[in-house]
């Protein structure tokens, strides 16, 4: 996707410097205040900037037209571009807030697409109630040591590495009551990646301290974590994964975010891809190779 924010920038930036050059060159000129050879160069000034003005119409127009063969070619190409690269993967969705359905859908399609599934689904309820988890993880001695708003981080980062193992939760199942909003699939199976969306507002406190522990922890694990983020979020969730080491995907309601996804989740280089001006990296990690039979 080419991004036409400084094409249109530039062209806005020509627009206004030619209608200021036209109102000062015609109320000067309308009060005697110019000689007949400045008054050639503000209108020589003038036609540069209309001039100016059509190139920069060209450009967008040209940018526009390769933005649209470029879509065209990614939805052309998008089965046999993610097909294959998540073969037999089990992937966890984790929401924090409420389930948004469309992205949900989305991953699920692209995942299997890539020929893997999302075998776990947990909505976490944000914000958080800090006294009832508190109370949970203080009345037993194996997670006193978690208990408190000094501890929140920590708190993340243990919820994350239970999240995304294969073994016993028991902190998740001791704050899940009050943790976990929804959820589906088992938390014992064997997972191969992990996505996390926010369709929550950006949170403060206790909350953020908590998400900063979660992100961190994900990105900490053995197996690739990709934050997700819609063209059109509000407030873009992909700067606060991005600083606790996730890597993302911005527009993932787009066929080239959804390879993106596939891409990170199968051993792509982590970064910050997609659309917009979050996707740093640009639109696309190069592909990890494909894995021979022996190596699976």
């Amino acid at each position: 996707m080419f991004d036409l924010r400084y094409h249109v920038a530039s062209l806005a930036a020509v627009f206004v410097a030619l209608v200021l050059g036209i109102f000062v060159g015609v109320g000067l000129s309308g009060r005697g205040f110019v000689s007949d050879a400045e008054r050639e160069n503000l209108q020589s000034r003038i036609d540069e900037l209309r001039v100016e003005r059509d190139q920069a119409v060209g450009r967008v127009g040209d940018a526009d037209l390769r933005g649209a063969a470029f879509d065209e070619f990614v939805r052309v190409s998008y089965a046999e571009l993610v097909r294959g690269r998540l073969d037999g993967q089990a992937i966890a969705l984790v929401f924090v807030g409420s389930v948004d359905q469309g992205i949900a859908q989305t991953v699920r399609r692209a995942v299997a697409d890539a020929g893997g599934r999302v075998a776990m689904l947990r909505a976490l309820r944000v914000p958080l109630a800090g006294d009832a988890v508190d109370a949970r993880l203080g009345a037993d001695p194996d997670t006193q040591g978690l208990a408190g708003a000094d501890n929140r981080e920590r708190l993340g980062r243990e919820l994350a590495r239970e999240l995304v193992g294969s073994g016993r939760t028991p902190v998740l199942d001791l704050v899940a009551a009050d943790l976990v909003e929804e959820q589906s699939g088992s938390s014992a199976l064997a997972l191969d990646g992990v996505v996390v969306a926010r369709p929550a507002p950006p949170q403060g406190g206790e909350t953020q301290e908590l998400l900063a522990g979660l992100y961190a922890g994900f990105a900490a694990g053995q197996s690739p974590a990709v934050g997700i983020d819609k063209v059109d979020a509000a407030v873009p969730a992909a700067p606060a994964f991005r600083r606790r080491g996730l890597a993302t995907v911005s527009g993932i309601d787009e066929a080239s975010g959804q390879i993106a996804l596939v891409y990170l989740l199968a051993g792509a280089r982590p970064g910050s891809y997609g659309i917009g001006e979050d996707a740093v990296d640009g639109t696309l990690p190069a592909p990890a190779p494909p894995e021979t039979p022996a190596e699976r």
